[in-house]
């Protein structure tokens, strides 16, 4: 059974930047989509927010469509390596509100939609 795991959170500075990272494995097959989504510390990721996410074009990841959720655009950027394993969110300038948690999910061409664990993110000084 597949699996995905996040990596990279912590605590950073207002201004500051994180790369995290989403790695699936277990024998995931025929991902069509991977993104993230982030919930604030003490809510569920049921409230949680769009961040941002890939979906596969069809021929490879890097030129699948990207989406972003409205707090991310301009400072977000999410890619997926080209083992296609792994899927990362570089995110600059963050700020107090982007204190969360952060998951990562894959939709799978059928089936349901698989998630992470979540790794948190402080924004403080």
């Amino acid at each position: 059974q597949g699996q995905l795991a996040e990596s990279g959170g912590g605590l950073v500075q207002p201004g500051g930047s994180l790369r995290l990272a989403c790695k699936a494995s277990g024998g995931i097959a025929n991902a069509h989509t991977m993104g993230w989504f982030r919930h604030t510390p003490g809510s569920t990721r049921e409230f949680g927010d769009f961040v941002a996410g890939i979906t596969w074009s069809g021929v490879t990841w890097s030129g699948g469509r990207l989406k972003y959720g409205n707090s991310a655009k301009g400072r977000f950027t999410v890619s997926k390596d080209t083992d296609n394993s792994t899927l990362f969110l570089q995110m600059n300038s963050l700020e107090p509100d982007d204190t969360a948690v952060y998951s990562c999910y894959l939709d799978p061409t059928s089936g349901p939609r698989m998630w992470g664990q979540g790794t948190l993110v402080t924004v403080s000084s």
